[in-house]
């Protein structure tokens, strides 16, 4: 056992030893060009068919996430009459802190097979398409009556 070996566990190799063994290595490598080029394209045609079965894989995980994604979406379906709320899109630019998002209530006075949907507004009687993504039913509730009002300064 050299004193090396028993200071730092492990063999010492000398740069001369790994030139040396580096050198036999290229040779035995490099002695025959034909040959290398061979194992080369072997080499690429095999990376060649992990990345298209990776690719594969890929486009089949796509499928089966959006086959669960598609089967977990609620379908709204609107009726003549109903009223609705319509998603303030301009107002995902610059939001307010307390704004509420949808503006409304419309009434729905067309369906379309395809998803539009003529709303009219309540207020000025106009007529809007809009697509049946941006709509939601509106719920009229009963109205909250205050009972009584709470004073917080001190006694």
């Amino acid at each position: 056992m050299s004193p090396y070996r028993v200071v730092f566990g492990k063999a010492c190799h000398l740069p001369i030893e790994l030139k040396h063994r580096s050198f036999l290595a290229v040779k035995q490598c490099n002695l025959d060009y034909s040959l290398a080029g061979e194992e080369r394209k072997l080499k690429l045609q095999e990376l060649e068919e992990l990345r298209l079965e990776a690719y594969d894989n890929s486009v089949i995980y796509k499928g089966k996430s959006k086959a669960f994604r598609d089967s977990k979406l609620i379908r709204k379906e609107f009726k003549v009459g109903e009223k609705v709320l319509l998603f303030n899109s301009k107002l995902k630019l610059f939001p307010g802190k307390l704004k509420s998002r949808w503006l409304g209530p419309f009434i729905i006075t067309e369906v379309h097979h395809h998803g539009a949907i003529k709303i009219r507004s309540l207020e000025t009687n106009k007529i809007f398409k809009v697509n049946g993504h941006t709509l939601k039913h509106f719920h009229e509730g009963e109205q909250v009556a205050w009972l009584e009002e709470i004073n917080l300064e001190d006694p």
